[in-house]
């Protein structure tokens, strides 16, 4: 045989493994939280439901990493505000074909349990559906996924991983600085990448052996072979005193059994800068949602949203192109930024700012660090800087934000590191009832 035919050989069996491996597979996305660190913007909404980049959902991310990584069998599990969810999942990610096998299901809260009961935790949320899956979907293998964070990942990688380090339960994990791991689950491995220990959420988390100023922390990410899953879940809702809680719980129990693995998000990631850094962001504050955004406006950002290799997908829309119409040809007009279809920008000076579609800015306006959500107007000599405007927001001439802390505090939402100033039109109304009183 020669070297050609040996090379077919060994990408057919490759391909058919990782075919049979998807066939097998459910994919889990846990949709059903607030997300109430981002205050206002998750009043109507999930967190996984929240805008992103300029054209996308925050899940897009998650659900466009299933597709990317041949993943077309998938549930996603809503409870909290879910109708701009639900909406948003039937008009962008109904195409996948059922007759072929591949879907996106959604799956909301029954009460099954009673008419009381809602979900009680991330493990109390697929306990409620695995009579579900066992009934209709029937997999081997199960992957549980977040759906409120930004990062591309290979999940193929994952379960093969899983697969071939014979392990029943396995969790995504990540390097993440010790000073800030205190909001994770954190784990120490052996050489075979094996569990030896894991906290959830420590106030004095433990360091890496060969990085003391780093920690290795869970990704909320998890696979498990199907019929321990649903053995570690019937346990875990007998228990007394439990958190119904995949970290808190459930990965503790496996670390007990002898029978949980790490996997390294690096070997799967499919986002990383020129200098080769991966690329995973927790969205969940003012100030991180924001950050990351202003990540996307730099000249070689981290996260790549123009890669065809490893492409996001969100809800097509017909939309006009953007138009920019400037009178005065002098100034400095448009620098670092995305400006989605559908805008309209009059004489004015945009910096380093994302936005969303069908934004209008009026003559004389300056936006610098901004992000501007879809169909956001913005009147005349408007000053906006280091925010967020909510959708629908309409702008009135002259309005300064992000320019007085002060003024800025008695209208709006400050954030944390009092850095980022969320507007509202809930807040803008109330501010129009004040001044004219």
């Amino acid at each position: 045989m020669n070297a050609l035919a040996t090379d077919n050989k060994y990408e057919t069996e490759r391909y058919l493994s990782s075919h049979s491996i998807a066939d097998n597979t459910l994919v889990l996305i846990l949709a059903g939280g607030r997300g109430s660190r981002l205050h206002e913007m998750t009043d109507r909404r999930s967190k996984p439901a929240v805008y992103f980049g300029g054209n996308w959902r925050i899940i897009d991310f998650t659900l466009s990493n299933c597709l990317n990584s041949n993943l077309f069998k998938i549930g996603v599990i809503t409870q909290y505000e879910a109708h701009s969810l639900l909406r948003h999942l039937q008009h962008a990610w109904s195409f996948m074909p059922r007759d072929r096998g591949q879907f996106v299901d959604m799956l909301p809260a029954r009460q099954q349990v009673d008419e009381a009961m809602w979900y009680r935790g991330t493990a109390d949320a697929v306990w409620q559906n695995v009579s579900i899956m066992q009934e209709h979907y029937k997999p081997k293998h199960v992957l549980i996924l977040a759906g409120d964070h930004i990062y591309k990942m290979d999940y193929m990688q994952m379960l093969r991983d899983h697969i071939n380090s014979g392990a029943r339960c396995t969790v995504g994990c990540i390097e993440v600085k010790r000073s800030e791991a205190d909001q994770f689950g954190i784990m120490a491995v052996n050489e075979h990448l094996k569990v030896q220990e894991f906290i959830e959420k420590p106030s004095n988390p433990p360091a890496m052996r060969e990085k003391p100023d780093y920690s290795l922390a869970s990704m909320g990410i998890y696979v498990f072979d199907a019929d321990y899953l649903y053995e570690s879940l019937d346990t875990e809702v007998g228990r007394e005193n439990t958190h119904h809680d995949f970290g808190k719980d459930v990965i503790p129990r496996a670390l007990e059994e002898g029978v949980l693995y790490a996997h390294p998000f690096e070997r799967s990631c499919m986002g990383r800068n020129a200098e080769g850094s991966i690329y995973w962001r927790d969205v969940g504050t003012l100030d991180s949602y924001w950050r990351t955004h202003m990540d996307l406006v730099t000249e070689h950002p981290q996260l790549n949203l123009f890669d065809n290799y490893w492409p996001i997908r969100g809800l097509p829309t017909q939309s006009m192109p953007a138009k920019f119409f400037y009178k005065d040809k002098t100034g400095r007009t448009l620098d670092n930024s995305l400006i989605n279809g559908g805008c309209i920008i009059t004489d004015a000076q945009i910096t380093s700012s994302v936005l969303f579609g069908r934004v209008t800015v009026e003559e004389g306006s300056t936006i610098d660090s901004a992000v501007i959500l879809p169909n956001v107007s913005i009147g005349k000599n408007c000053h906006l800087k280091n925010c967020i405007i909510e959708r629908s927001c309409v702008i009135p001439d002259g309005m300064q934000i992000g320019i007085n802390p002060e003024e800025d505090a008695k209208y709006f939402r400050i954030s944390s590191s009092g850095q980022v100033v969320l507007v509202t039109p809930d807040m803008l109304r109330n501010r129009e009832q004040v001044e004219a009183a």
